[in-house]
């Protein structure tokens, strides 16, 4: 197998529409659960039962909240592009990731020179950022080490390669790489919808995402973003 892919996307609408009827499914009875907890807790004074009522209703809050982000991934809100600089966007998320880069004995190596000015939601963009620079200090854990981010780009393109030096993705990892809740891979790299919802960003926006990884590492992954319109 090609220690470089990209994902499935015909696998990923298939996920997306998945997750869509079941979350609307789910969501029915869960709201009625949750609805019941608080009404009963509302009249409860016993304390081992109001603790047991409020364990409930925080599970099922949990099980909202993992709802949430299904739906959210199913039925994206469509961007809102303007022009936005990439490596500024780059800098802001490093930044509000300098505790958890701290925690992991990781550093963000950003490149200097031109900045490039791409079309996109910059929230968006934003998620992007993070979701790849979180993989990447999870990667590099429990050492840490340096994460080195690659800028280039042209009249059209703008390139962004995210590249960490854990120990890569295996063959397994690979196939299902852009699965949610795939739990067979490094543990934390892309767990939840991370992977997912960064390439359902990237989709809408008309770009790419190609992930490169050999045996051992290390991990590159690159990202090609359309420039702003003439």
């Amino acid at each position: 197998m090609s220690p470089s892919w990209s994902p499935d996307a015909a696998k990923i609408r298939a996920l997306a529409e998945f997750a869509a009827g079941a979350g609307h499914e789910i969501n029915n009875p869960l709201a009625t659960i949750i609805g019941r907890a608080q009404l009963l807790l509302r009249d409860e004074t016993d304390p081992n039962r109001r603790q047991s009522l409020a364990t409930i209703a925080a599970q099922a809050y949990r099980i909202r909240d993992m709802i949430g982000d299904a739906m959210l991934f199913a039925r994206p809100p469509q961007p809102e592009p303007q022009a936005v600089r990439l490596r500024a966007t780059a800098e802001a998320v490093v930044e509000r990731l300098s505790e958890q880069l701290t925690e992991g004995n990781c550093r963000v190596e950003l490149p200097s020179g031109d900045d490039a000015v791409v079309r996109a939601d910059p929230a968006q963009l934003a998620v992007v950022w993070s979701e790849l620079l979180r993989n990447a200090i999870t990667a590099l854990q429990p050492a840490g080490g340096t994460i080195q981010v690659a800028l280039s780009f042209d009249d059209q393109w703008a390139h962004f390669c995210i590249t960490d030096h854990g120990r890569g993705f295996s063959d397994l990892e690979r196939e299902h790489a852009f699965d949610p809740f795939f739990s067979g891979r490094q543990a934390g790299r892309g767990l939840g919808f991370g992977l997912c919802k960064v390439w359902r960003i990237i989709e809408q926006h008309g770009g790419t995402i190609v992930i490169a990884s050999p045996p051992g590492g290390p991990t590159a992954v690159t990202v090609c973003w359309p420039r702003p319109l003439p």
